[in-house]
């Protein structure tokens, strides 16, 4: 095989290990941007370092070595990203105020396309959504780095305890040790459940189709039946955020009024249902106000995260930049 050849087809294997490579960087660092980041520099590292790989290990196992060096480089300047709710208290809907925080303090949403891999077991497909949701990744900041490797490896890619000390450089009872810790750790965070978003069932999407409406609507009675009596709402990056449907409905008829006459499309994030939400123009169409994870349970909404950095989050999800008089997608020029 000549060099160009060779070249080539390195490029193509590593290409191959981006997508779970970056899931498993987002786990360890709640941002998406850094998390690609994060793999661009580990794929850097393995093309100017592939003369050194003996091949004692997969090529897939060293670029997780690769990757959890990068990751733990990065996680030792101190940041850990959390959610409004991580950080403070509920504010009354009487008290509420927007304060505004640095955009490092904040966990990042996600496409579900640049962190889950094509799986064809429901079971496991299911492990890996749920393992990207925005109340799990905000959990796993609780715990320590190594801690957090540990149980990103054991718990949700599945490896063995004798592969995880391997990577680490340590012994199997240092690795089975950390894993018992990080449990303990991510029981007292308790990250609640929601249902996930692929594939919705009847029941689900009819919810959907309900929230989407009252919503648009901005009909607040049929919204506070679709949401669970301590659902939640949040939106970064303000460290405001309220908790139970009276606060929430009380905040749209107030602050949030702005939002009456919006649009919403679906689309996914974390795992989970989203939508891009837009906002009426003055001038006509609608225009980009917030990226809205929804969490559902029980046939209710258990929580609103509506993340209002659209300069951000909307490139990354391939959204419409915006919507013309009748809610459809403007082409870009």
């Amino acid at each position: 095989m000549s060099d160009l050849a060779a070249a080539a087809d390195l490029d193509v294997r590593l290409e191959g290990h981006r997508r779970e490579l970056t899931g498993y960087c987002y786990r360890m660092l709640g941002s998406a941007f850094e998390a690609e980041d994060a793999v661009q520099d580990t794929l850097v590292r393995a093309w100017r370092s592939i003369d050194k790989f003996e091949g004692r290990s997969s090529l897939r196992s060293w670029l997780y070595r690769i990757a959890t060096n990068v990751c733990l480089d990065m996680l030792t300047a101190g940041n850990k990203r959390a959610r409004p709710m991580d950080l403070t208290a509920p504010t009354p809907v009487a008290n509420a105020q927007l304060n505004s925080r640095p955009e490092v303090t904040w966990l990042e949403p996600v496409p579900d396309g640049r962190v889950l891999p094509t799986i064809e077991d429901p079971a496991e497909a299911a492990l890996a959504r749920e393992s990207v949701r925005l109340a799990f990744v905000a959990a796993l900041q609780h715990l320590p780095p190594k801690q957090r490797t540990v149980l990103i490896l054991r718990e949700v890619l599945a490896w063995k305890a004798a592969e995880v000390a391997e990577l680490l450089d340590t012994t199997v009872a240092s690795v089975n040790s950390a894993l018992q810790r990080a449990r303990s750790t991510l029981a007292e965070s308790d990250p609640k459940e929601t249902d996930l978003a692929d594939p919705l069932d009847e029941e689900q999407q009819k919810l959907l189709e309900r929230y989407v409406a009252a919503f648009e609507g901005y009909d607040m009675t049929a919204l506070t039946a679709l949401l669970h009596e301590d659902a939640t709402l949040s939106m970064p990056p303000y460290d405001l955020w309220l908790r139970g449907h009276d606060d929430i409905v009380g905040w749209m008829l107030g602050v949030g009024e702005v939002c009456r006459g919006s649009r919403l499309l679906p689309t996914v994030a974390n795992g989970t249902p989203a939508f891009a939400h837009y906002h009426p123009d003055p001038e006509g169409g609608f225009t980009p106000w917030a990226l809205m994870v929804i969490e559902t349970s029980g046939g209710k909404v258990s929580g609103i995260c509506s993340f209002l950095d659209t300069a951000r989050w909307f490139p990354l999800f391939d959204l419409p930049s915006r919507l013309d008089e009748e809610g459809r997608p403007v082409p870009a020029p």
